[in-house]
């Protein structure tokens, strides 16, 4: 199908939209460690019940395994360790602002160690594109006592998640390079992977010390987790790797990018935040930029 990879990309982005608004809400009642820890356990055993169902484990060789581990490594345990330490300092928006980051860092990553290049139309579109996300998500609400203030320490930690994300992609694009793999069967090695790390390194750290106890006080928090753990590691990873493997990376990561137009009608109706007219010609400056990509 002609431009499947991109259009697996905006559903990843719409994906991506959920997860991003019930984990910053998870991690606001119960904290980074516990939500990004236990939305791993979650979306590894909602992947473990599908890839039992599908197979295919034979078709993955040792050197794939390899790259997948290291992309789980990368992009979990590193770059969104440091995207929920984020959301405790900013606010999701700004969050996802600095994430938008992503794409470049991918496009960078991509052409040193995938030797992928792009168009000039395609950096053009690249860049419409994350013009209009920065006009979005860069819209002032002082007015709105749920915003909160700018932190250097927040920035710093979301350029980092930013970075983890696009060698992440980097790393599982390079797998896919080897042979297909199932997107669902490539999402469950890289998760399983991640979770054998970072839950017993926060476990001895003391920092994930009675899960059950703090998630069974916030049932609120436990429903906004598994959410979170089934719109983004579950599904929204998965298509994410689908995506990469049909079209350039760089490309795939910047259409990725466009949760924060997702999220405008989210804060609107939520919210109740006011659509402003910048933040409305961000949305249409954004899809332009979509639009290149499209026909590039």
């Amino acid at each position: 199908m002609h431009y499947a990879g991109e259009i697996c990309a905006l559903i990843t982005a719409v994906l991506w939209t959920g997860s991003a608004m019930t984990f910053s809400a998870a991690t606001k009642r119960v904290g980074s460690i516990y939500v990004n820890v236990a939305r791993l356990v979650a979306a590894a055993v909602m992947l473990l019940a599908v890839v039992v169902f599908i197979g295919g484990w034979s078709s993955v060789s040792g050197t794939q395994f390899v790259f997948l581990i290291f992309s789980g490594f990368v992009g979990f345990v590193f770059g969104d360790t440091f995207l929920f330490k984020s959301f405790e300092h900013l606010s999701v928006r700004i969050s996802m602002l600095v994430m938008a980051l992503a794409p470049a860092f991918t496009a960078l990553f991509a052409y040193y160690f995938l030797n992928e290049t792009l168009t000039l139309l395609g950096i053009g579109g690249i860049a419409v594109t994350l013009a209009g996300i920065a006009l979005v998500v860069l819209e002032q609400k002082e007015d709105l006592p749920h915003v909160r203030p700018v932190s250097f320490a927040g920035l710093f930690y979301a350029v980092l998640g930013a970075a983890g994300q696009a060698g992440g992609l980097i790393l599982a694009r390079k797998a896919f390079a080897l042979g297909d793999i199932n997107g669902f069967l490539a999402t469950f090695i890289r998760v399983i992977a991640s979770t054998v790390v970072i839950l017993p390194m926060n476990y001895f750290a003391g920092k994930f010390s009675h899960p059950i106890e703090i998630f069974n006080r916030d049932r609120r928090a436990l429903v906004l987790m598994i959410m979170g753990a089934f719109f983004g590691p579950f599904f929204g990873v998965t298509f994410s790797l689908i995506s990469i493997s049909l079209t350039k990376v760089a490309v795939a990561a910047t259409l990725m990018a466009t949760t924060p137009i997702f999220i405008l009608p989210l804060a609107h109706f939520f919210f109740h935040e006011k659509l402003t007219w910048r933040a409305v010609t961000g949305a249409f400056i954004a899809v332009a930029g979509i639009a290149i990509l499209f026909l590039r």
